[in-house]
């Protein structure tokens, strides 16, 4: 069943990824206007069988053939020459050839312009036909093609003077006469000239994509009108066989390569100019050797400018390249706001408070005692009681404030760079000038981020230069030390190695803040004068069910059905690990960090237990710290269905009237069964102009052998399932 599946979506991939996609329905519909020459429809799907089969006896990566990216230039090739020439055995046997040619080129063109992260595009289908083209005017034994002029006569005998009737009607509808272009550019791409093809194509890429069906016509309509300000000549049919460049550029760069917003929309009006201009050079020169254009002008537009913006110094967001592709512009688009939303904060390197424990910053960042200038982007860190008082009794020694000889930690892994250590504590209230920074340690992350932490207690730092070191070991003690009045921990991050470097502005990651008893987490953000603050301390109840771990199975069964649920935790071929269920095929993607629990991604039947899971834990933190809540937002596909979201695809590139968001609701510290059982209550709130409009509701039940049971109620509807194995 599985090699039928991947053996099916390597052929429906195949026609639809002409179009950048993977949707079964336009691939159907592709392959079926393939067949409007009969010929031309057998050895397309020939060809395509042939490479895809090749590419596997080979050894090529299966995912890329299932994918259809070495089948759909094969796919083309056999079209042009089923339309070309008259059907033999001597154009089977070149139609063999081709396809082998096509895919070597393929292969080759991913080696060659691949290494610069590129794609290949349509440039094997394009040199293939050349080489093809050029060498059978001297095959004598080919006859070209003469079915298109007896076209009528071939209607006529299939289907009499009805079917003769109904295609001249599709032909001659009243349509505006750069719309009939349109359609013959859209059907040209499968080297027809057939209103009702471009027409059945359109329908096939708005059931697609209403971004992509938007830019087509962008893209189009630009060119044409660019054409009458140039002034130049055409006639319908030759502009419908260069037309199809245009469209195409424009969903790749407004759309597929590039995330669709204003700015790609943009870019489509500008390099659509450029596209007509490159088109009518390489016509003239290619017409020397009497060949077509094809798809030339549009390959090179697309990977001049995808090739450009590598070398952008400063990363432009509002041109942002799809980094994880989905084959559609308007799921690129949605997992693109989302990521940059939860994940886009996010520094290369996560660093953590220095501490254990509720600290609050009695400097920030511009603090109105020594964080100016070059130190502007420093903590001072203390401790206070529920008076807010920082030591207790009299506060005359060093041992009565609250930090004082507290541990403290490596902020992330790195390499000790330098330690100062021998100078003795300060009597409070005096401060030690000459030597600023006290005991100090000083630790490399990476290249350029280092972190200090300084008045440390004298002979406790536990660290020498050059020991590796891990997040969270113990570096020193808190003292008071250098230019320190009071027992604190200085911390700062900086971009050189030397005690008392310039500091650079940089977060901390995953931590929580405490504001009027209640506890918000904070995944990336700089604490400000005044906050309280601390890390957060995992509670193995909660770690332990949802530390997913590959190899890890789970079998559920619902209270309302005898058939048990398997789930299955596995990395895929980018190491990318998720749940799969083995019921109905359905997987969830996540990723997990020291205290922290996401999900990224769902594929599948949303009617799976595994789907009320993701919505259920799209965002746990593995602490607890009594009374926690999490707000997270959802991609507006992974909660919508397709249909009620038509409307806003549409839109989605500048304005977004839904959205969808997550609440997760953690009991209060003072719950008798915390310790051995806990209940995560989750919201998925959906919302029309900021208005609710939808609520269901999720929980997760954890207990000490892990996960066992999640529930699911949507106000009409509700299920729950028991784990019975992990």
């Amino acid at each position: 069943m599985k090699r039928f599946h991947w053996f099916f979506r390597s052929l429906t991939n195949s026609y639809s990824q002409i179009f950048f996609s993977n949707n079964v329905i336009f691939a159907i519909i592709i392959f079926l206007i393939t067949f409007y020459d009969l010929y031309a429809g057998l050895f397309g799907l020939l060809s395509v069988l042939f490479t895809n089969l090749s590419a596997s006896l080979i050894g090529f990566d299966r995912y890329k053939i299932k994918q259809g990216y070495y089948g759909f230039n094969a796919l083309l090739v056999g079209l042009g020459l089923g339309i070309y020439f008259e059907p033999g055995i001597q154009l089977l046997v070149i139609i063999v050839l081709a396809a082998f040619l096509s895919l070597f080129l393929s292969v080759a063109f991913e080696g060659i312009i691949g290494k610069y992260a590129l794609p290949y595009l349509s440039l094997p289908f394009v040199f293939t036909l050349w080489a093809i083209s050029l060498s059978t005017r001297e095959f004598t034994f080919l006859n070209l093609n003469e079915r298109g002029v007896y076209y009528i006569n071939d209607l006529y005998q299939l289907g009499g003077q009805k079917l003769v009737d109904a295609y001249y009607w599709w032909n001659n509808l009243p349509f505006p006469i750069s719309l009939k272009i349109y359609f013959n550019s859209l059907s040209s791409i499968f080297f027809q000239y057939s209103t009702l093809t471009g027409i059945l194509i359109a329908i096939g890429l708005l059931i697609n994509s209403r971004i992509a069906f938007t830019l087509s016509l962008l893209g189009f309509y630009t060119a044409y009108f660019f054409y009458a300000v140039i002034g130049v000549e055409f006639s319908g049919a030759a502009y419908s066989f260069i037309g199809f460049n245009y469209i195409l550029t424009a969903i790749a760069i407004g759309g597929y390569f590039i995330v669709p917003g204003r700015i790609s929309h943009l870019w489509v009006l500008l390099l659509i100019p450029i596209t007509t201009i490159i088109t009518i050079s390489t016509s003239v020169l290619l017409n020397v050797l009497y060949l077509p254009v094809y798809s030339l002008p549009f390959n090179i537009i697309t990977l001049l400018f995808l090739y450009i913006l590598k070398f952008r110094v400063h990363k432009n967001m509002k041109i942002q390249t799809v980094v994880v592709q989905e084959h559609s512009p308007e799921k690129n688009l949605y997992s693109h706001l989302n990521f940059m939303k939860r994940f886009g904060k996010d520094s290369p390197i996560p660093v953590s408070l220095p501490f254990y424990g509720e600290w609050f910053v009695s400097q920030g960042c511009y603090g109105s005692h020594t964080h100016r200038g070059d130190w502007e982007h420093a903590w001072d860190f203390e401790i206070k009681d529920d008076e807010g008082r920082t030591f207790r009794g009299s506060g005359d020694f060093v041992e009565d404030y609250y930090c004082y000889g507290k541990n403290i930690l490596a902020p992330a892994d790195g390499t000790v760079e330098e330690v100062f250590d021998g100078v003795a504590d300060n009597i409070v209230g005096e401060k030690n000038l000459k030597q600023n920074w006290g005991n100090t340690v000083i630790i490399k992350h990476s290249e350029f981020l280092f972190s200090q932490l300084s008045h440390l207690k004298k002979s406790t730092v536990c660290v020498a230069p050059g020991q590796k070191i891990k997040k969270g070991d113990i570096i020193g003690k808190c003292g008071n030390s250098g230019h320190s009045p009071y027992p604190h921990v200085h911390f700062q991050l900086q971009s050189t190695p030397f005690l008392g470097s310039k500091t650079i502005e940089y977060p901390f990651s995953n931590y929580f803040l405490k504001t009027d008893g209640k506890y918000k987490l904070q995944k990336v953000h700089t604490p400000a004068e005044g906050d309280i603050v601390s890390n957060i301390l995992t509670q193995p109840l909660i770690k332990n069910a949802l530390c997913l771990v590959p190899g890890e199975t789970f079998e559920f069964k619902s209270e309302n059905n005898e058939e048990v649920i398997l789930w299955e935790v596995k990395i895929d071929y980018f190491l990318n690990k998720y749940l799969e269920c083995t019921n109905t095929g359905s997987r969830a993607w996540f990723r997990t960090e020291d205290s922290m629990l996401y999900f990224l991604h769902f594929e599948g039947n949303r009617k799976s237990l595994l789907y009320h899971f993701y919505l259920a834990a799209f965002t746990v933190c593995f602490g607890n710290p009594g009374g926690l809540k999490i707000t997270d937002t959802y991609p507006l596909n992974m909660v919508y269905n397709p249909w009620p979201l038509v409307w806003q695809d549409f839109l989605a590139p500048f304005f977004r009237f839904y959205q969808c968001g997550y609440r997760l609701h953690y009991p209060e510290s003072n719950d008798r069964l915390s310790e051995s059982e806990i209940v995560l209550a989750s919201e998925t709130n959906t919302f029309t102009l900021g208005r609710l409009h939808k609520k269901y509701s999720h929980s997760l039940h954890i207990s000490s052998t892990g996960i066992s049971g999640i529930g699911f109620d949507n106000g009409t509807v509700k299920k729950y399932a028991v784990c019975i194995r992990k």
